[in-house]
């Protein structure tokens, strides 16, 4: 596959990231140059698949990862046609539902073999660039704890963040009092930009996929907009929202403005600690 590959895209190496038309179809081909990029789409690949698989949204089929001669990697997926998410946001809520109640309702009932009940993913996937420590975890607050805890050991130096972090810390418990989260297989970096539309439906792209609390899907759509209200109306049809929702999806931001602290820099660094503050005096 992969030396039919290179000769059909005329792959001595990989100079841009783009449509590619072959005498075998077209495909999408996404090249990183830096060392780590490899590890980035092994990750995005398992992602695709893993979502792919459960029939319930569109994402891109993968096909294969390979190394680039010119340094570091590429990912070679399905193309698909496809325009910005105007028409269709009630549709997306409802697969995006689809996804996160899969492994519940149809994998555990279907196919019980497959059934995943723990919280992570079987390899290390990327949010941006950042690395996400996957191990698996049978109890879900244990796992999102380690989750932050990773953030905040890659700022390291920052007095004010590590005592805050001590506080809320110990509290984080007490949000999930009385909830059974079970394992969804989730997106995992569904912000607006990662979203699309084709004339059938909604199509997600770039995902940083694991398995944990459906919510968390949904707190970085909330981030930066882009979502109507007729998405996520759709999406609680399906799966209601519980107790405590409002301030677990702030917990869940606090995850993703603390990535962007460490993508982009210490322009998320307020709004970081503002979240901490908030949550510690909830």
């Amino acid at each position: 596959m992969e030396l039919s590959l290179q000769c059909a895209l005329n792959t001595g190496a990989f100079f841009r990231t783009g449509e590619a038309s072959t005498v075998n179809g077209q495909f999408f081909v996404k090249r990183d140059g830096k060392k780590w990029a490899r590890m980035i789409f092994d990750g995005e690949f398992e992602s695709l698949k893993a979502i792919h698989e459960t029939n319930t949204i569109r994402v891109p089929k993968p096909i294969t990862v390979l190394d680039n001669p010119l340094g570091g990697a590429v990912i070679v997926m399905e193309y698909i046609s496809m325009s910005g998410l105007f028409g269709l946001p009630a549709r997306l809520g409802e697969q995006l539902a689809r996804l996160h109640l899969h492994n519940e309702e149809v994998t555990r009932k279907c196919d019980p073999e497959k059934y995943v009940e723990k919280f992570g993913f079987h390899c290390v996937t990327c949010c941006g660039f950042i690395p996400q420590d996957n191990t698996w975890f049978s109890d879900w607050v244990t796992f999102f704890e380690q989750k932050l805890q990773w953030q905040i050991d890659i700022i390291q130096d920052d007095r004010e963040l590590l005592d805050l972090w001590i506080k809320l810390k110990v509290k984080i418990p007490s949000f999930f009092e009385g909830l059974d989260v079970k394992p969804s297989l989730l997106h995992g970096n569904l912000w607006h930009g990662n979203t699309a539309q084709t004339p059938d439906g909604g199509v997600v792209f770039d995902p940083a996929a694991f398995y944990g609390h459906s919510e968390f899907d949904l707190a970085i759509s909330k981030m930066f907009g882009g979502f109507r209200s007729e998405f996520f109306d759709a999406y609680h049809k399906l799966i209601p929202k519980s107790p405590g929702f409002d301030t677990r999806s702030k917990l869940y931001q606090l995850f993703h403005h603390l990535n962007h602290w460490n993508r982009f820099g210490t322009e998320y660094r307020s709004s970081s600690i503002e979240l901490m503050e908030t949550l510690i005096a909830m």
